[in-house]
């Protein structure tokens, strides 16, 4: 199986996950709604509801609720 275009990493230790679109790291995020905007300003526009289940996003070490430290976002 293919590895999906973007992949949201597992938490760090201080809290939020890495971001890469395309094998580039485009970011740190601390909520879905960072991983939306990242993925905005590559082109992609997919909705902040969508980033939870889209089939394009492979989510490692967690879901979209995790994102470590205080899961606060």
């Amino acid at each position: 199986m293919a590895e999906a275009p973007i992949v949201v990493h597992r938490p760090g230790p201080r809290g939020g996950r890495r971001v890469d679109v395309r094998g580039q790291d485009v970011g740190l995020a601390h909520h879905v709604t960072d991983v939306a905007e990242f993925l905005r300003r590559a082109g992609l526009d997919i909705d902040p509801v969508e980033v939870a289940v889209s089939p394009l996003i492979e989510w490692r070490g967690g879901g979209p609720d995790e994102w470590g430290h205080d899961d606060g976002g």
